[in-house]
């Protein structure tokens, strides 16, 4: 949101004194003052007066409409956007008063709004309720926010196609069940986070094109009699497209849940990354040397160094899934339309968004900062047999069954351990005790640069295809 600048006016709304009474802008039909512990209980002011830009700017652009429908006088909606305006800035700058009694941001702004123009105030509610003026606070926050968060995605994909480019030559072993299986290119491992995060890119683009739908207009939950321009207020607020049904826009959450799913997925991405980082960290893998700005001590062991930031990253993972959880268990059972239960959707998704906004900046930075250690790397890589598949596919290559291939590979594996020697340890003499097809040429394809080389289908870890791939992102795709 583009900031509010202009001269400050400082209005306060503090409660004076205990016997102050609160008129509720519904409590006409009301004979009791509403207790002051319920007050306290629905408030989600403490948490929802950061939606405030996106309601002023709500707020404007119902006022324009009204007078462009001459519902409102061009005057009066003048007005109203002028007391708007000095509001922002005295939201902005820190210095607007809030009231506890107020129940929420939405409140705030329109009693603050009255106080400060008077009656002309009192019209900006026309043919709005709160039930669609927060649900439209909430789709213009969030599509700012992922926004942002797909601009930092970008900015790790593009961090991590730079490292994956420039530590191209290094080996390394690749793993599954943890165990050493097969060697790969550092740059190919890289690479595979990359596509993890441009899948996360592609959904959080395709979860914006559903946030991105005005329910302005929908009023409490049937729509309005008064002649409301909803695609007017829709092109001013930049919003492509209308929702359909007034029942479904009051109550409809799917694009926050939408939300919080997708960044869950992103922070698995990242957790998993981390997880790596943390065992390679180690003095048992000793594959990486993460900076120690990125690090930190031991309160009582001066020889730690430990990974601080890549754990929280993995531990705010956890975080994240509640929120799912939580705004799925919100949703589960509300019978049509808007409840109160709804309020509760603001807490996680807020927290999301910081989380992952905090999360994917920072490791995006220290990635720049990891020194990946190549000698230990492409030492290990030659141990633990990882070119034993290489060797099977030499005797298939030959017209040894797969299967009989596998076999006689699992003996050779089985006498190099009685033997404590690695596959590149192996005369020809030996390997020819097992199979007569074994020649000269089989050599080379125990080490694991060659292995890493033949790896030429599309997709795999072959330095041409890894290259290939670079300049593929590198050109956009």
């Amino acid at each position: 949101m583009t900031k509010i600048r202009g001269h400050l006016v400082r209005i306060s709304m503090e409660m004076k004194g205990n016997n102050f009474k609160s008129k509720k802008p519904w409590g006409g039909r009301f004979k009791q003052e509403t207790d002051r512990r319920v007050e306290s209980f629905t408030s989600s002011l403490a948490y929802d007066r950061r939606l405030y830009p996106y309601d002023l700017a709500g707020s404007v652009a119902h006022a324009r409409m009204l007078a462009r429908q001459g519902i409102v006088s061009p005057g009066e909606a003048e007005e109203i956007c002028g007391g708007l305006q000095a509001l922002g800035e005295e939201l902005e700058s820190g210095n607007f008063r809030f009231d506890e009694s107020d129940e929420d941001i939405h409140m705030a702004i329109e009693k603050a709004l009255i106080a400060r123009i008077g009656k002309t105030g009192e019209k900006l509610h026309t043919g709005r309720s709160r039930n669609d003026q927060v649900a439209l606070d909430l789709r213009l926050y969030l599509r700012e926010q992922t926004d942002l968060i797909l601009r930092l995605v970008a900015a790790l994909k593009k961090r991590l196609a730079a490292t994956a480019k420039k530590e191209i030559e290094v080996v390394m072993p690749g793993y599954t069940h943890l165990q050493k299986a097969q060697p790969v290119l550092l740059a190919h491992y890289l690479l595979a986070f990359w596509e993890m995060f441009d899948r996360d890119e592609e959904r959080l683009r395709d979860c914006r094109k559903r946030i991105d739908v005005m329910p302005l207009g929908s009023a409490a939950l049937a729509g309005t009699s008064l002649p409301l321009d909803r695609e007017y207020a829709a092109e001013l607020l930049q919003f492509p497209r209308i929702s359909r049904n007034s029942m479904d826009a009051v109550s409809d959450r799917d694009f926050v849940a939408e939300f919080i799913f997708a960044a869950s997925l992103l922070m698995a991405h990242m957790s998993r990354f981390c997880e790596d980082l943390i065992l390679w960290s180690s003095r048992e893998f000793g594959y990486v040397e993460i900076s120690d700005a990125f690090t930190t001590g031991s309160s009582i062991m001066p020889q730690k160094k430990n990974p601080d930031v890549a754990e929280l990253i993995r531990g705010k993972t956890g975080r994240i899934y509640g929120n799912l959880i939580a705004i799925l268990t919100v949703l589960k059972g509300l019978p049509m339309t808007y409840n109160r239960d709804l309020q509760e959707d603001k807490e996680p998704l807020f927290d999301t968004v910081d989380t992952v906004i905090a999360a994917v900046t920072i490791l995006t930075e220290m990635i720049d900062r990891i020194v990946y250690l190549r000698p230990r790397m492409e030492a290990e890589a030659e141990l633990g047999f990882t070119t034993a598949t290489d060797l099977a596919e030499y005797l298939v290559e030959k017209g040894v069954p797969f299967r009989e291939a596998h076999g006689i590979v699992g003996r050779i594996v089985a006498y190099c351990l009685d033997a404590r020697k690695e596959l590149a340890m192996i005369t020809l003499k030996e390997l020819r005790g097992f199979h007569s097809v074994f020649a000269r040429d089989v050599l080379p394809r125990l080490k694991a640069a060659s292995s890493v080389s033949m790896k030429t289908t599309s997709g795999g870890t072959a330095p041409e295809r890894v290259a290939e791939r670079i300049r593929e992102i590198e050109q956009g795709e």
